[in-house]
């Protein structure tokens, strides 16, 4: 954990696709949407900002763990809390 901001709710993994903003970094996750009438399933992804620590300093390329937290900014409210795996250097 980063410091005393409390994390709370949904727990997710992904990739960090940009980290151009200071402190934060763009996740996306790919997931699987149920689709009823077809009963089969939809891969969707989604690109989530994050709060990202000076502790952790996550990458462009690493494999990462964010966690729900209170609002950081208009657009943030998640935060890096781990990373699982370092990507390539780039």
């Amino acid at each position: 954990m980063h410091g005393s901001l409390k994390t709370r709710g949904n727990i997710f993994e992904g990739i960090v696709v940009s980290d151009k903003n200071q402190r934060t970094v763009i996740v996306m996750r790919d997931y699987l949407a149920p689709l009823r009438k077809y009963e089969r399933h939809l891969r969707k992804r989604s690109k989530i900002p994050a709060h990202n620590p000076s502790c952790i300093a996550a990458k462009k390329g690493d494999f990462v763990r964010v966690e729900e937290s209170r609002r950081i900014s208009k657009t943030k409210s998640f935060v890096v809390t781990s990373i699982i795996k370092k990507g390539a250097e780039q």
